[in-house]
């Protein structure tokens, strides 16, 4: 007589779900989400980013970019929500592209560095010996090196002998690339070294002799085998990385070196502003709320990607 299995209906959800599997990544998420300040970091990055998308199809670049003596250093309006600069530009059109390209920045510079810090910490950890003692001893010089006085020098000799280029459409000036190759070359040094010690611990594995057992290349090795391994630091070094980029590229455009008009960032968007800090405060508050709003927005979701990642954690 055959015999048919019914499966229990009206159950919770939780019951439903109690036997699936936890897999690494579902665990990391769970861990994430009980991190309240990295879901609030997430959920104002989410805002940010959607106000620096959205906003541009509502305002032109064209028109962040013009400006009208006639209503300069207006205060906020319902006409220009944020105030107009000292030469006629609406601050809020401006703030929105502004945004693009200072991610933009932050994220190339990131970039930048997780390619020469990845590989160079990996050949130092893997190979060791005298590969390790050039590479390492390479790295503790490029540490002595100051990164505000390479900006300030590279901007200054490297400054407008970089033509503009197009972007998605839009021109950006020059400078996006000297900003972004000086901070990315001169920030690999600590996820260098986090790299390297990753490689030292792992390249005695039972799964990497394992590799070398049935013929695996040192590249496929390194790259396939302990690289995935390492990826929780790497995560949370670029995330972090990308907040001390974008405060970089503020600090060298408030000095006047760093990307050139028109192209707006929100690092240039305060340059020449200390001659308003009392009578147009609108000038800076609103391009620095933003700096901080997005620094604060990206080290609340590292620091909750740096426990939810932990192997040693256990919270569920």
């Amino acid at each position: 007589m055959a015999t048919t299995s019914t499966v229990p209906t009206g159950l919770p959800a939780s019951a439903m779900t109690a036997h699936e599997p936890l897999t690494p990544a579902r665990m990391a998420w769970r861990r994430f989400r009980r991190h309240r300040m990295a879901m609030f970091g997430l959920a104002l990055l989410i805002s940010l980013l959607l106000y620096v998308t959205v906003g541009s199809l509502v305002f032109s670049e064209k028109y962040a970019n013009y400006n009208d003596i006639a209503i300069k250093l207006r205060p906020p309006s319902a006409v220009h929500p944020f105030g107009t600069d000292a030469v006629g530009r609406d601050i809020l059109a401006r703030t929105i592209y502004g945004g693009q390209i200072s991610l933009l920045i932050g994220l190339a510079a990131v970039a930048v560095a997780l390619v020469v810090g990845v590989t160079i910490g990996a050949l130092s950890g893997y190979y060791g010996g005298p590969v390790d003692s050039i590479l390492m001893r390479f790295t503790e010089a490029m540490l002595c090196i100051p990164q505000l006085f390479l900006l300030i020098v590279a901007a200054k000799f490297l400054s407008g002998k970089i033509s503009n280029f197009q972007f998605f459409g839009r021109e950006i000036n020059g400078g996006v690339i000297i900003i972004v190759v000086i901070i990315g070359l001169d920030s690999w040094m600590y996820l260098a070294r986090i790299v390297r010690s990753q490689f030292l611990s792992l390249k005695q594995r039972d799964f990497v002799l394992a590799a070398h057992c049935v013929g695996a290349t040192n590249l496929s090795i390194m790259f396939r085998h302990i690289l995935p391994n390492t990826a929780a630091p790497i995560i949370v070094n670029a995330t972090l990385g990308v907040a001390a980029a974008i405060l970089t590229e503020a600090y060298i455009s408030f000095l006047g070196l760093g990307v050139r008009q028109p192209t707006a960032t929100w690092g240039n968007m305060l340059e020449d502003t200390n001659k308003f800090l009392e009578t147009a405060p609108w000038l800076w508050l609103f391009p620095g709320l933003l700096i901080l709003l997005t620094v604060l927005a990206i080290n609340f979701v590292g620091d909750g990607l740096r426990d939810a990642l932990d192997p040693q954690s256990r919270a569920m």
